[in-house]
This record gives C-alpha cells, structure tokens and sequence, in this order.
C-alpha cells in the first residue's frame, strides 16, 4: 500500500544508524562477509576490486545546489578528490573506507540524499529525462510521476526480495530520452483522442546478457491510475518470476517466456483488485509534487549580446552549437556540462567540478541541477543571455567541451579499472577512440555519433544502444573487444547488431577509425548521421570497413 512518511530525513538517518551497528559488528568480527553482503548491499555498497563502493541515488537525476556541495565534500573529505556519475542518474564513490561509510551515509541524510535501493533484487532509482520541465517537446513534466513512484517504492514491503533487480524510467517528450524501450517499466507521457493525459506502458526491457526490447502492455493508462498499475505490474512479475536461475529471472525474461498476452491479463486482474485500495491517497500527493515542480520565475528579458557573442567568440559558438538543448520558454536554453574533455574518465567530477557546476546553477540556472544517463550535466533552465558568463566560467575549468553528443561524447562503464564483474577495460578505450578523432579534427563533421562501452556482458556501458557498441570481454586471458552496429535506444529503439569478431585492444581505434571513413564517404549529405546512413544502407558496407580482408577475400 502506498506509504507517505512524515520526513525523509528522519527515516535516511535511521537507516543509516542501523548500517552503522552493522558495520560495526562487520568490523569486529561478528558478521562475516558473506553475512553482510546483503545487508550493505541493501545500503549501496559494493565490494570491487580494489576497495568499497558506495552507489548513492540522484533521484529521477534532479539535484539542488547544496546537495551537489554535499557530494563534492563526500569526494574531498571520503574519497580520492572525485565522483563518477552513472547511466542510472546516481553517482559512485570508488574508494571509501568501510568504516567511513556511515559517516558518510549521515551527511547524506542531511542533505535529503541516500544510498537506499541502489542494489539488490528491489526498485532501483526511478529515471527520467535530464530536460524535464524544459525541454520544449514536452507534454507535462515527469519529475512529480517519478517521485511519486520513488516515495511509493522506497522499502516497499512486497517489493524487498524481488526475482531479480527493478528498472524504470519515464518519458515526456515527443522524442524518448529515458530510454525507456529498454527498461523493466517504461512509462510514457502521452495524450488521448480526447485530449486526457495519461501513459503508455511498456514492460520486459532490458539489456545484460539477453538484451530485449520492452513492449507496450497498455496503450493508455490514465494518470490517476498510474501507481496501482505499476504495483500490478509488480505484483505480477513477483509472483511469476523465476528465482531458479539469476540469468532468467528478469521480467524481460518472464513476458518472453509467458507470453505479453498471459501477462497482460493477469497484470489487468492484479490491477482491478489494487485500484480499490489507494482511494485516492496518491493523487492528493501527486497533486502536491505538481505543485512543488512547478515551473522558476523565468525572467522575460532580451537575449542582450547572445548572437554577437557567438559570432565574435568560434569557441563559444560551437559549445551553443552542439551543448544547447531547445527549451519551451523563449529567451532560454538548456545546457549541457559534458563530463567528457580529453583524457578524462566518462563520467568523472572532481570536487571542485561539482562546488563550480552548483555555484553556476545558483547564477545563472535557477539552482537547478540534472544528472543526464550518458554522464553529463545539464543545466536545464539558462536565459541566453547570461550564457556567455556561463561558457567563461565553464572554460576556465576545462568543462567546455563542445562534444554533447559527438563521437568523443561516450557513455563508458567504469570496467576492469573498478569492477569485479569486468572482463575488460572500458575506459582506456573510451580515452583512446576520443583522442584520436579530436587529433583527426573530425567531430564536427562527424556529428552526431553515438559510442556506448561495456566491460563485461552486464552492459552497464548501454553498448547494445550505442549507434556503434563495444563489448569488452576476456579471451584465454586477452581482453577482446566485440563491435555492434545500429543500436539506439531514441528514435527508433534498437539493439545493435554484433558485427563479426572481436579486435584486440590495440585494433579498436582503427577499427572505428575505418568505420568513419566508410561513413563519410557514404552518406548522402552532410546532415545525414551515422545511424541513419546505417539503417538506409544495412550493415554490409560498414561490415566492410571493419574487416577489410574478409571484404577482399
């Protein structure tokens, strides 16, 4: 049943005096660590290869300014000067000390942050689009939805000990940027014949080992029926999933095996059954997060020297180029902080990057922050005319780079350098394939060109939807690295195509460097991209390009 507590605060504290007396017997002794696995794991820590992980939620990847000084002090005073963001909008910290953790967990609470639920067989961080509330293809804003179902979810009573861990993510514009074809519920915004908001659902995606494809289970669901659905959903796949292999026991694996069909109807079953319990409680919540969603004080105001800027200034012209999202109020823009400049992990912030980013949001963005999926930051509400005091600010801390979406701009999983489960590095990889074509000077004519890396078949990297994926794994002890083809998880969603064998480490880069050629030589016009010169011309020429002696054999 839906829960509301009174104050968030209280409970993330108690939960974190409850991991310290945990720890604490771990550290004596009296737990071993089989022991405590679950019970860390239930507080987001991880054991990898060299040292405690501590995975902290960014809900639906919305952050205020404080809470973002809040991480930069847990990477300055608790880790090693640095936090890496995740394609679940959280944030990891990859060398804590164990005896530190709940320390840490404390000033979380604080904050109004945690690490609750961000492992284990339960619901993990509920995810959305980064422009949400801005974006301007949008019909309603999916944050209040997606708190909703974070406040429904967190230590949910039947939802604790699931077959297997729980995905969702929900979309509001006309284009999906959640991704949400890929995940165990999708949920999408829509409106019917009728002009009444509500959601298309999709269930059963997911990637790892067996990457599938969601597909939609209701065409439209009303919006006050949005929560006792998704508990039948829930509901559902508790009951009917398989707990006999971990391999089989996602929802993916179940709507395959039974059927969308068989699902469906119980799914309705379940629902009519659950929708006599909320009596309405939900919607008097909901109506409150709207409120507390609603829209800043935009400013009505000239854009002021906006354009003269650009034409005057190369480098702040292509950063408005390709790091400006159109936005749904005029005068705005929304801008992406890509966490991408040469030589830098994916995904890596220092503390004084995250002090810096909060400062500029209280400036220039309505002290509102977003963690985007593919590992940037996205100020999401900037009037144009302070976005050249923005760009200043930005360049002087190397977080300027003009690459949003570029073939430099890539998602990478941590890989071998952290992960236990990692069969290869991800982000050597990812460093060297973005070296060499800012070395080329191509990006721009490139374009938009989408690289996804995973280590290991877990695909945290999102390789199955990258337009060009690579799959690192272990061959007799040699990392080799698979490449798929046509993957994309936004337009039309798609799971790439394995090309042919796997190259040694020292082959990707020219490998993907005769890829790009192939492209550019193909395409029809300049703004034709790579995924559409792909799907227009199917796989065999760009086959070719990646095997060269098998074309010419």
């Amino acid at each position: 049943m839906f829960d509301v507590r009174p104050s968030n605060i209280d409970y993330y504290r108690h939960r974190a005096a409850q991991f310290r007396a945990q720890v604490e017997r771990r550290l004596d002794g009296s737990l071993t660590e089989e022991e405590f696995r679950p019970l860390r794991l239930m507080n987001g820590v991880y054991l990898q290869l060299h040292a405690y992980m501590l995975r902290i939620a960014i809900p639906y990847g919305t952050i205020s300014p404080d809470q973002m000084r809040t991480l930069a002090l847990l990477a300055q005073k608790w880790d090693k000067g640095y936090g890496h963001f995740t394609t679940r909008q959280n944030i990891q910290f990859n060398w804590p000390r164990l005896v530190d953790i709940p320390d840490m967990l404390d000033v979380l609470a604080d904050a109004e942050l945690h690490a609750i639920q961000t492992s284990g067989n339960t619901i993990r961080n509920v995810t959305t689009d980064a422009f949400a509330g801005a974006a301007a293809d949008e019909i309603a804003d999916p944050r209040p939805y997606a708190e909703l179902l974070r406040m429904w979810s967190t230590d949910h009573g039947e939802f604790q000990f699931l077959p297997r861990k729980f995905k969702i993510a929900i979309s509001a514009g006309e284009k999906d940027r959640a991704v949400i074809a890929a995940h165990d519920i999708g949920l999408r915004i829509v409106r019917n014949e009728a002009g009444e908001m509500g959601f298309q659902v999709w269930i059963g995606g997911g990637l790892g080992r067996t990457p599938l494809l969601g597909k939609v289970v209701r065409d439209f669901l009303p919006e006050e029926d949005l929560l006792p659905y998704v508990e039948a959903i829930l509901m559902t796949y508790n009951l009917a999933g398989r707990r006999d292999n971990k391999y089989k026991a996602r929802i993916k694996i179940t709507v395959a095996e039974r059927g969308l069909d068989v699902m469906r109807d119980e799914i309705e079953a379940e629902f009519t059954r659950r929708r006599a319990v909320f009596k309405g409680v939900d919607q008097r919540v909901l109506a409150d997060l709207k409120r507390r969603y609603a829209a800043p004080d935009f400013r009505d105001a000239p854009v002021g020297d906006y354009d003269a800027q650009r034409a005057a200034n190369p480098g702040f012209r292509a950063w408005t180029d390709t790091n400006l999202s159109a936005h749904r109020v005029q005068g705005y823009a929304s801008a992406t902080v890509t966490l991408k400049a040469p030589g830098v992990t994916p995904g890596d912030c220092t503390d004084a990057q995250m002090r810096l980013i909060a400062d500029l949001a209280e400036r220039y963005g309505h002290s509102d922050i977003r963690i985007a999926h593919d590992q940037n930051i996205v100020l999401p509400h900037v009037h144009k005319s302070d976005l050249h005091a923005l760009y200043r600010e930005l360049l002087a801390a190397g977080l300027a780079t003009a690459n949003a979406g570029r073939i430099s701009d890539i998602i990478a999983c941590p890989g071998m350098d952290y992960c236990t489960l990692a069969t290869a590095r991800s982000i050597p990889i990812a460093q060297e394939i973005a070296d060499h074509f800012r070395a080329r000077g191509l990006e721009d004519e490139i374009g938009q060109f989408n690289i996804r890396i995973s280590g290991c078949i877990n695909a945290c990297g999102h390789h199955h939807l990258g337009h060009v994926g690579i799959l690192g794994l272990d061959r007799a002890g040699v990392e080799n690295y698979q490449i798929t083809l046509g993957g994309d998880g936004y337009d039309i969603p798609a799971i790439g195509e394995r090309a042919g064998a796997g190259f040694p480490a020292e082959e990707v880069v020219p490998a993907i460097d005769r890829l790009v050629d192939a492209y550019l030589e193909l395409r029809e016009t300049p703004e034709e991209r790579f995924i559409d010169a792909y799907r227009r011309l199917g796989t065999g020429p760009f086959k070719a390009a990646l095997y060269p002696e098998t074309a010419h054999a």
